[in-house]
């Protein structure tokens, strides 16, 4: 009798453990582009389009595929899914290691970000079947959320210091390997669990929903040279009209992918909005600091990418700190401190110029970096508490597509204010003045999306993230 618990809190550790390192890996090739870009359109003969797609490729995977990702893992079985998203995110990124040409890299990253969407809408959705709601699921979901931080802190530094040492293609095979490793050790550890209820699967939502969020971000990424130009235009309004019908369809079917009755419940609004103000307002800001870095201050690509860690290396040090306050203050409200946080942080970054030195960067990037430690060690609760527990994928999916949406919004934004900017003083100059106006348009929107969470109150709100009564799982044999 005293055997089931140890061996159920064994798998729970393994779980939590597998989920931690696979979001870190997915994050790691996130970013691992963002140090190397100039030697991988060298090595590719890309031109200014093809160096966007191959930063923002990944992007169009992830949000696209992460709702589909988490109706399958609930309904199909959530190992399933991990594993599936393992397998295929060893093809995609060998694929990365040996394109010739850049339209090959560029297919390489976007079935990347779906092999991505599969592996972090399972991981939620796992750690919810494996930890009792309560503290121990805070830690863990916290724990999770500390992993992104820390995946887009090493992302850069890891290919820039291997495409340092051997060639950028080595980061791509190593990359693979670890996916790999990873595959193969939840296909022999993780427990199976998934809805009682399969519900049917909704085609028309996945397929507007997917080429709606696809064509968006198209539209965004080519947009970023001339938002006039026709196939610009196209992309933008087709992304609408498919979105808008993506709404009719889930008002309309019997069972949708995403049931419209989530948003009437605050903490899935309060989750929702907080993961798309984290990557429109705080993301999009980071993603350019490197190049930022890179103009006024001269510092070489690892340099630049040094900052970029800073920041995210202070969230991942942050998050598992953040957590022990959920209990006292609630992760709602957490969310709202944070990037409460994350803006003031932004805001201190305005007024940096060519002749500052890159301390400069310093005072704003801990505050940043706190404040999206905080946020990412309660968002992920969050979305877990904010949905049905045998729906626990989708609220998932539905904040991480929030996120990379949000961040892909936030970098077109950060362009157009840097195109915006005025021209003359040299190249130094005009980066200083555009960074430091995105800088402030940022941080409002950081600030402003910290005001909206908060008023996201739900009627007995309890302090700390409670969390519905886990709905019925189905285990299966390993």
């Amino acid at each position: 009798m005293t055997t089931e618990p140890v061996e159920r809190r064994s798998s729970a550790r393994s779980t939590l453990a597998i989920s931690c390192v696979a979001t870190l890996l997915v994050l790691i090739n996130f970013t691992a582009p963002v140090s190397t870009v100039q030697t991988v359109r060298a090595a590719l003969g890309s031109g200014p389009s093809g160096q966007t797609w191959i930063l923002g490729s990944i992007s169009v995977g992830l949000a696209a595929c992460l709702m589909v990702a988490g109706t399958l893992a609930d309904d199909y079985g959530r190992k399933r899914m991990f594993v599936t998203g393992g397998a295929l995110l060893v093809v995609s990124t060998v694929v990365c290691a040996v394109a010739p040409v850049t339209p090959v890299f560029v297919l390489g990253r976007i079935v990347q970000g779906a092999a991505s969407a599969a592996l972090l809408a399972s991981s939620l959705g796992l750690l919810a079947h494996a930890f009792a709601p309560g503290p121990e699921r805070a830690r863990a979901t916290g724990l999770w959320g500390a992993m992104v931080g820390g995946g887009i802190a090493i992302g850069p530094v890891f290919s820039a210091l291997l495409g340092r040492a051997t060639d950028w293609r080595v980061t791509y095979w190593v990359l693979a390997v670890l996916a790999a490793l990873v595959m193969l050790w939840a296909a022999r550890s993780l427990e199976e669990s998934r809805s009682a209820h399969k519900r049917a699967f909704d085609l028309a939502g996945a397929l507007t929903l997917g080429a709606g969020i696809t064509l968006l971000i198209a539209g965004l990424t080519e947009g970023r040279g001339g938002w006039g130009r026709p196939h610009v235009l196209v992309f933008l309004v087709a992304a609408v009209v498919l979105l808008a019908g993506f709404v009719l369809i889930e008002k309309r079917v019997a069972e949708p992918m995403l049931e419209p009755a989530f948003f009437k419940r605050p903490a899935f609004v309060a989750s929702v909005v907080g993961a798309l103000v984290t990557g429109m307002g705080v993301i999009g800001l980071m993603t350019y600091v490197p190049t930022a870095a890179q103009s006024m201050q001269g510092l070489s690509p690892l340099g630049s990418a040094g900052l970029l860690a800073f920041w995210s290396g202070l969230s991942f040090v942050a998050a598992p700190q953040a957590r022990r306050f959920v209990a006292r203050v609630g992760d709602r409200q957490q969310v709202a401190a944070g990037l409460a946080l994350c803006g003031i942080g932004e805001l201190a970054l305005a007024g940096i110029g060519e002749d500052s030195s890159w301390w400069r960067f310093v005072p704003g990037l801990v505050l940043a970096g706190l404040g999206s430690g905080v946020v990412n060690a309660a968002l992920a609760g969050l979305a877990v508490r904010s949905v049905p527990a045998h729906r626990v994928a989708v609220g998932s999916a539905a904040n991480n597509a929030s996120r990379y949406l949000g961040s892909s919004l936030g970098v077109a934004l950060v362009a157009a204010i840097l195109a915006l900017a005025p021209r003359g003083g040299g190249a130094a100059h005009e980066m200083s003045t555009g960074m430091s106006w995105a800088a402030v348009v940022s941080g409002c929107l950081a600030i402003a999306g910290a005001v909206l969470v908060a008023l996201c109150r739900e009627r007995t709100e309890p302090a700390g993230a409670a969390v519905p009564a886990p709905g019925p799982q189905v285990p299966e044999s390993v």
